[in-house]
């Protein structure tokens, strides 16, 4: 019981590096869970400063049945301005409590298990959406982590990609994230403009943004598929004329997101066609004469499901930290 376990980031990217399918199937596996009930995934609670205003640390807190049976709470940080020193933009930590006692079992640096949870998501919606049968001409809007993760789960999902399109304000993010998609789809990838991004086939958003900045009268086409990943970038008139796949509809209908500015607008929430859950089941009709957008929040559930396969897999091979005696007291008298 007083058994305690630290999994640095070095471990925790060794067990990602090669669990892209593993990922995958457990993000399918906890949308279908949250889907029948299975979990509870409160709101998202945001620490936030007066003179740091575009920064924030979100806390996470979430339970998973369906055999994970673990409680957990991510603290995340999102620190924009740590692009212009070369840091990434976000740093996490991920605590997992035993379900039966409540006790702390581990606590596990969460930086890569966020983004490859968020890339899990975005790269599970894409091959659920996407109905040409030939290969897609991908945009890529934003040149981060986030943006690279998303690249190597499309290609691990099977998602056909004809081109890339890499779209980003920062020229050098821009390339670097060329090149990686270049080496991980074998495709011509070029830098282009935001109006050259938004005219291709999938479309990803994985930016900063805090206000949406896509035109409310964009054109867009049947069957284009936009993945929403940032959330704010995509002015709400423009979701009225699409299909909506969220990934929970009370969760991403908050903080001034392109779906929560879309009900403000519209008072309602009709223009949700359904969940990522009730897609994989089956349970959600689309319009084939319009274009279609996920957006995610990003449940803690997700994080937990990840965390947890991780924390077996670092025991299993010595790389977890063991900390014995971490409870100090474990017993009542």
């Amino acid at each position: 019981m007083s058994h305690f376990s630290v999994v640095p980031g070095a471990a925790v990217s060794s067990v990602l590096a090669q669990a892209h399918q593993d990922v995958l199937r457990i993000v399918a596996d906890t949308y279908l869970a949250h889907e029948q009930g299975l979990s509870v995934n409160p709101d998202s609670y945001f620490l936030r400063f007066p003179d740091k205003p575009n920064a924030r640390v979100i806390a996470l807190p979430s339970y998973l049945g369906a055999g994970v049976d673990t409680i957990g709470m991510k603290w995340i940080a999102s620190f924009p301005d740590n692009i212009k020193e070369g840091l990434p933009r976000a740093s996490a930590t991920l605590l997992l409590n035993d379900y039966a006692t409540g006790y702390p079992l581990a606590c596990l640096e969460a930086a890569g298990i966020s983004a490859v949870r968020t890339a899990a998501s975005a790269a599970t919606a894409a091959a659920q959406l996407i109905t040409a049968a030939e290969p897609v001409r991908l945009a890529v809007i934003g040149a981060g982590v986030i943006a690279r993760t998303i690249i190597d789960y499309l290609h691990a999902a099977g998602v056909r990609v004809a081109d890339v399109l890499v779209h980003d304000l920062d020229t050098t993010s821009a390339g670097h994230l060329s090149e990686h998609a270049k080496a991980t789809f074998g495709a011509p990838v070029g830098i282009g403009t935001l109006d050259d991004a938004l005219a291709r086939d999938l479309v990803v958003f994985a930016t900063t943004a805090a206000t949406p900045y896509v035109p409310a009268d964009t054109a867009l086409r049947p069957g284009q598929v936009l993945l929403n990943i940032s959330l704010r970038d995509i002015a709400p008139e423009l979701l009225l004329g699409c299909n909506n796949v969220v990934d929970d509809i009370d969760h991403c209908l908050k903080a001034q997101t392109s779906p929560h500015l879309a009900e403000q607008l519209t008072g309602g929430r009709e223009f949700i066609n359904g969940t990522l859950g009730a897609l994989l089941r089956g349970d959600v009709t689309l319009d084939p004469d319009k274009p279609t957008v996920f957006s995610p929040f990003g449940l803690g559930i997700l994080d937990l499901a990840v965390g947890h396969y991780v924390l077996q897999e670092a025991r299993r091979r010595g790389t977890a930290v063991e900390i014995p005696d971490f409870i100090g007291e474990t017993k009542r008298w």
